[in-house]
């Protein structure tokens, strides 16, 4: 059973990079946390975008490409109202899609940088 959450989490965490890739998401961060004993996750994925609308574009991009895969809906979503920080909770993977200036504020990738990180460079 361990094997198959895992092998899913990483599924979720793949498809969610793809996601954010699709609409252009900016300095995407794959942090794979199952290696810390106090982990909330077993990733986070992060990302921003340059306007509300893109963070929205995103955070809608993750979930389709995820949907079309796994069949799965986020067990939640916050942050949709004005879009500035949009958090999309798969329990095992958490998707983190900010604008800039609120992801430089929060540095979530300083707090769990333990983590193993994987950096994606913008595409485009």
């Amino acid at each position: 059973m361990t094997k198959q959450k895992i092998a899913n989490s990483e599924i979720l965490a793949n498809l969610a990079v793809e996601g954010m890739k699709e609409k252009k998401g900016h300095d995407i961060v794959k942090i794979d946390l199952r290696g810390l004993n106090a982990s909330v996750a077993d990733f986070y994925i992060i990302c921003h975008g340059d306007s509300d609308k893109q963070v929205e574009a995103i955070a809608e991009s993750v979930e389709h490409e995820i949907k079309k895969v796994t069949k799965e809906f986020p067990f939640g979503r916050e942050g949709q109202r004005n879009a500035e920080w949009i958090l999309i909770d798969y329990v095992n993977v958490v998707i983190h899609v900010f604008v800039k200036d609120k992801r430089s504020f929060y540095g979530l990738e300083t707090l769990w940088g333990d983590g193993e990180v994987t950096h994606y460079e913008d595409e485009y």
